[in-house]
């Protein structure tokens, strides 16, 4: 099925606040807090790209060919956190992220876990989320679809404002953050011991 530039720019908007919603979960589970992700939007422009990319490279993952699409995935995955952890490194000077903790970490930037991980998020979401999403986009009115034009444009802006803040900061854009009370009391009891 073919689908209009409004209902794929749909669809980068809504996977960009999945992807952000995502994070959250993943730094809540994995530190106990949750935070605005270096942006002042609730959205995390660079998932949406990445599905419309997958969609637009490989297609939707079908029986037949989703070891090779997971396999890709993985290896997309993998170098896409290297290449943009290290350019974060380089230009901004601040580690945007880091799974040095975790086991089979390759770099700071990725490990075959999280890797596994995301991998399995992307193939599971195109072949089972994608096309049901997709049909409840293209089933909005023409004039609703037609704000894509204008909301993907504000996400970019403010992608590219806030990567602007970090690099003439050299750190993170942190504009809110949320600790579990629980966490906040062991943090507490690490800096005090």
């Amino acid at each position: 099925m073919t689908y209009s530039l409004e209902a794929l720019l749909g669809m980068v908007i809504v996977v960009s606040f999945l992807g952000f919603c995502l994070e959250n979960i993943w730094i809540l589970l994995r530190h106990g807090f949750i935070d605005n992700r270096n942006m002042r939007l609730p959205f995390l422009t660079g998932y949406g790209l990445t599905v419309l990319g997958f969609y637009l490279v490989a297609g939707i993952p079908t029986k037949d060919n989703q070891l090779a699409y997971f396999a890709f995935s993985f290896a997309v995955v993998s170098i896409g956190e290297i290449l943009m952890g290290k350019l974060t490194e380089h230009l901004m000077h601040i580690y945007y992220w880091d799974y040095s903790t975790i086991p089979l970490h390759i770099t700071r930037y990725t490990s075959v876990p999280t890797s596994l991980g995301f991998a399995s998020i992307i193939v599971l979401f195109m072949k089972h989320g994608f096309t049901a999403l997709m049909k409840r986009i293209n089933a909005l009115p023409a004039k609703v679809l037609g704000l894509t034009r204008f909301i993907l444009p504000v996400l970019l802006y403010d992608m590219l404002y806030c990567y602007h803040v970090m690099y003439r900061t050299r750190s993170h854009y942190i504009l809110w953050k949320y600790t579990l009370p629980w966490r906040r009391q062991e943090t507490a009891e690490e800096e005090n011991p």
